[in-house]
């Protein structure tokens, strides 16, 4: 049943592949924003399930530390969206740019779009996305993870190369249907058969059901800080850019919150059943996969599991895109000084090399939280700064945001390293990381009829 349902949402990719390959696309801007044409469903729906690709990482982390996932990938989350929203959205509308990359480069000049560029390539190369993949058609396949992940990338961006934003919101708003009806399926049936809130109390660790999941303050404050990466966050750009209007761009933040705060109680409720109902699972990355297997009927199951791969394959399709559109036009067009029309085969092409990188950075890592947790702590530092007093009435000069950019980051990275990937004596690279960035470019702020 798992395979007939996997089929036809398959065959509705291919559809998709060939209904693109007779509706050309036009110039750049309808490629990377799709004309600037999205409505506010459209808008809602794409960013909702853009955004939350990470569904087997939020099933490992539950799995492991209870209902403080709520409070590591969810409140932080919406505290910045809603900020984004509020200062943000209209004036990203406003701008008319295409990329953060062109922001970059109006404020302050070239050097520093080409660092925010390769920052950003880094950040959402969606190697977190791809690993999940792998494990998803894995576990029900039983291939090796390699085969999975390149089957699963292949899949998620064969539509993308022909058709750009409009490819991706298209399948977005079908897999943001499949994605709520496959918790909205599993949840209710673990309440029937194994009991509510009494059987969690009764089968999960205490530590689980605590605000920290016993982990502590810091690890639960530094996703507080990870969670800026929203500032920063191309996703929310690259729609507010394709927004039809700026209500449409605001609107539709506010809205998306609303869903992620319900799919959140979905998922986390559904991580907790996992736990307590298979307390020894050797990989928790297939707490879902593997709770939808023990909780439901043949037919249920496969809907549960195309809803999974929905959720994060509409994932890996955006930032996959994100990627190529700034490797090819904002790292390698920039670069050779490539007029609008050329770029477009080089983005086309760059998206098969975002694909290899995602698939190597997956096979290495192994984890889905760690990948997020370290592109987030040396992403941020690099781009928080910058980005924020480009849309703010304060300069800063384009010397002192490259000193920044550079400093903050390779002292982050450098950080992670020291750690192997944790905290080193104590603190988390994200940390030294920012102060760098606030001591460098903070000491430069002046007001905007000050600087010349």
């Amino acid at each position: 049943m798992t395979w007939l349902a996997g089929a036809v949402y398959a065959a509705f990719l291919v559809f998709m592949v060939l209904r693109l390959l007779r509706s050309p696309v036009g110039d750049s801007a309808d490629y990377i924003v799709a004309g600037r044409r999205l409505t506010l469903p459209a808008f809602t729906a794409s960013l909702v399930s853009t955004w939350y690709g990470g569904i087997l990482g939020v099933g490992e982390y539950t799995w492991r530390f209870g209902v403080s996932n709520w409070l590591v990938f969810g409140v932080p989350y919406y505290i910045y969206a809603g900020v984004f929203a509020l200062v943000l959205a209209g004036r990203a509308r406003r701008s008319e740019v295409l990329t953060l990359p062109d922001l970059l480069e109006r404020r302050y000049g070239r050097t520093p779009a080409l660092i925010g560029a390769g920052t950003l390539f880094v950040m959402t190369a969606p190697a977190a996305y791809v690993l999940m993949m792998g494990v998803m058609v894995g576990f029900f396949t039983g291939w090796p993870l390699w085969v999975g992940v390149v089957i699963g990338t292949a899949l998620s961006v064969g539509y993308v190369f022909k058709g750009g934003l409009r490819a991706v919101v298209a399948t977005d708003m079908v897999q943001f249907i499949l994605m709520f009806l496959g918790f909205l399926v599993l949840v209710p049936v673990c309440v029937i058969r194994w009991g509510g809130w009494s059987f969690l109390q009764e089968n999960l660790p205490a530590a689980h059901l605590t605000w920290d999941g016993g982990l502590g303050f810091q690890a639960i404050a530094v996703w507080y800080f990870i969670a800026m990466a929203t500032l920063v966050e191309p996703a929310f750009y690259q729609r507010c850019y394709a927004a039809r209007t700026e209500r449409t761009a605001r609107l539709g933040i506010g809205l998306a919150i609303g869903f992620w705060i319900v799919f959140d109680f979905l998922t986390t409720t559904a991580g907790l059943y996992a736990r307590a109902l298979m307390p020894d699972l050797a990989d928790p990355v297939q707490a879902f996969p593997a709770l939808g297997a023990l909780a439901l009927p043949p037919a249920l199951q496969a809907v549960f599991s195309v809803g999974l791969l929905a959720t994060i394959m509409s994932t890996v399709d955006s930032y996959a895109f994100i990627g190529a559109v700034t490797l090819g036009r904002d790292v390698i067009g920039r670069w050779r000084g490539s007029s609008e029309e050329d770029v477009l085969p080089l983005m086309r092409w760059a998206l098969l090399a975002t694909a290899a990188v995602s698939i190597s950075l997956a096979l290495w890592s192994g984890s889905v939280v760690t990948l997020w947790k370290s592109l987030g702590s040396v992403g941020t530092p690099v781009l928080l700064l910058p980005l924020a007093l480009a849309h703010s009435p304060w300069r800063v000069s384009g010397r002192r945001v490259t000193v920044s950019m550079a400093a903050s980051g390779l002292v982050a990275l450098a950080w992670l390293a020291l750690g192997r990937g944790g905290p080193w004596l104590g603190v988390e690279a994200i940390f030294p990381g920012l102060v760098v960035s606030i001591a460098v470019v903070g000491s430069g702020i002046v007001p905007n009829s000050a600087h010349s």
